[in-house]
């Protein structure tokens, strides 16, 4: 990716969930090409940061609960502060949980939902308050090839996430009079938290089912992606688009087991 025309150089940006897996891909990958970088996380980023600053780029790290509406509206504002603006908002956080659906909580509900959707709308909503005032700036939401498909046992997740589709496309035609772009990148299978929680038969079998390659995507070919879309010099004219990166997984039907495997998830 270095020495691409991405037009970066010199960015605030500001990535929620960027401590471990595809967040932290993007943070480095925006840190890499001269964009000045804060994660906004629940968990610690010390490994991110250092391997921003081992490629000679620009991060730090604020710890922040997303689900508190006040929580939010200080890691932007504290943000705007430092970095003199955000002029890129990245929103990866996300959690997932399973659970068959005549077993689901309304704990585990609320707190997906939480998490994944209104989180992303809040700090969209604080974030797009100052775009608007500075006259341009990109959002980047992250999805899921979960809706895809239905998917067993995660009810919750995938509502998330087919809501924060549906969100991303109105706020995109929301902001696009002030010149601010709101796009989507999908990722498919990639070894982050989620993936690790799966059985490893499964996870082998859903690496089987890609049609490009028959494996799970590498963190690092989730970057250009990312920064195109990201990217004014090179997207000037995309928004409300949503960018899938999954070998071409979200072309075939995904197996979880036979009948009686299915049935016993509800018995």
């Amino acid at each position: 990716m270095t020495g691409a025309p991405w037009g970066l150089e010199g960015k605030a940006a500001l990535v929620t969930g960027g401590a471990s897996g595809i967040g932290a891909a993007l943070a480095e990958a925006l840190a890499e090409q001269g964009a000045r970088v804060r994660i906004a996380d629940i968990r610690p980023a010390a490994a991110t940061l250092a391997a921003i600053a081992e490629r000679g780029g620009q991060a730090d790290a604020v710890r922040v609960d997303l689900r508190e509406e006040e929580a939010v509206d200080r890691m932007a504002a504290a943000a705007a502060e430092d970095m003199g603006g955000i002029d890129l908002y990245v929103n990866v956080a996300a959690r997932w949980a399973f659970e068959p659906v005549t077993a689901l909580t309304c704990g585990t509900w609320n707190d997906i939902l939480a998490t994944n959707l209104t989180a992303c709308a809040l700090a969209c909503r604080t974030v797009a308050r100052r775009m608007i005032r500075q006259g341009s700036g990109s959002i980047l939401i992250v999805g899921s090839t979960v809706t895809c498909a239905p998917a067993y046992g995660q009810a919750a997740y995938r509502a998330s996430k087919a809501a924060l589709r549906s969100y991303m496309e109105t706020l995109a035609i929301e902001l696009a009079p002030f010149g601010i772009r709101v796009n989507m990148l999908t990722p498919g299978p990639f070894p982050t938290a989620l993936a690790g929680d799966l059985p490893a038969e499964a996870r082998a079998a859903a690496a089987r089912e890609v049609p490009l390659g028959q494996r799970e995507g590498r963190l690092e070919e989730l970057g250009p992606a990312a920064l195109l879309l990201l990217s004014d010099r090179l997207a000037s004219f995309i928004t409300g688009a949503e960018l899938t990166v999954d070998g071409g997984l979200h072309l075939r039907p995904l197996y979880v087991g036979d009948a009686q495997a299915v049935r016993a998830l509800n018995a």
